[in-house]
C-alpha cells in the first residue's frame, strides 16, 4: 500500500511538470518551438508551438519574432502576415460537472446525486500558431500586418 501512495505521488508531480515556453527552434515536430517550411523566396509559413498553458498572445508574438528574424536574415526590411490560424484552445481553468441517477430494482429503487470537478495537472494544453508572411525591401505596405522587421524584433524581442 506504502509503494502504491508514493508511486501515485510521484506520478501527481511528473503531471504537474509542464515545458515552459522558450524562443528556440522545436526539438522534433510536435515539440515546444519554432519551426518554417520556406514556400518561396521571400515567403515563409512560420509556426510556433507553446508549451501547456502558454498565453495565446505569447505564442503569436513569438510567431511574429521568428517572422521578423527570417526576414532580417534575408536582407528583408519588412514582412506582410497574408494568413494566420491557430491550433488547440486555451484552458478555461477548473470545471465542475453534476450528474443525477436513479434505478428501479423490484422492490427498492434509488437515486443519486454526484458532484465533480476536473483540474488539468498538466498546466492546459498546448497551443500553435501558424502565419504565412511575405518579406520585402524598401517601405513597408499600408496595413496592420504589415511589420517593420527589425522595429518589431526590438520591440517583441525584449520580452524574449
Amino acid at each position: 500500500m506504502k509503494r502504491l501512495i508514493i508511486a501515485v505521488a510521484a506520478l501527481s508531480l511528473a503531471a504537474c511538470a509542464t515545458t515552459p515556453t522558450l524562443y528556440q527552434p522545436a526539438a522534433r515536430p510536435d515539440g515546444v518551438g519554432y519551426s518554417e517550411y520556406r514556400i518561396e523566396p521571400g515567403r515563409y509559413r512560420v509556426t510556433f508551438r507553446g508549451g501547456p498553458g502558454a498565453p495565446p498572445q505569447q505564442v503569436m508574438d513569438y510567431a511574429l519574432v521568428r517572422a521578423a528574424d527570417l526576414a532580417i536574415a534575408g536582407g528583408y526590411d519588412w514582412f506582410q502576415v497574408t494568413d494566420r490560424f491557430t491550433e488547440g484552445r486555451p484552458d478555461r481553468g477548473p470545471r465542475v460537472g453534476v450528474g443525477v441517477g436513479g434505478g428501479d430494482f423490484g422492490y427498492r429503487s434509488g437515486v443519486s446525486v454526484g458532484v465533480g470537478t476536473t483540474f488539468n495537472l498538466g498546466g492546459g494544453p498546448s497551443l500553435a500558431t501558424t502565419i504565412e508572411v511575405v518579406m520585402g525591401k524598401g517601405q513597408r505596405p499600408l496595413g496592420r500586418d504589415a511589420y517593420d522587421a527589425r522595429a518589431l524584433r526590438r520591440t517583441l524581442g525584449e520580452r524574449i
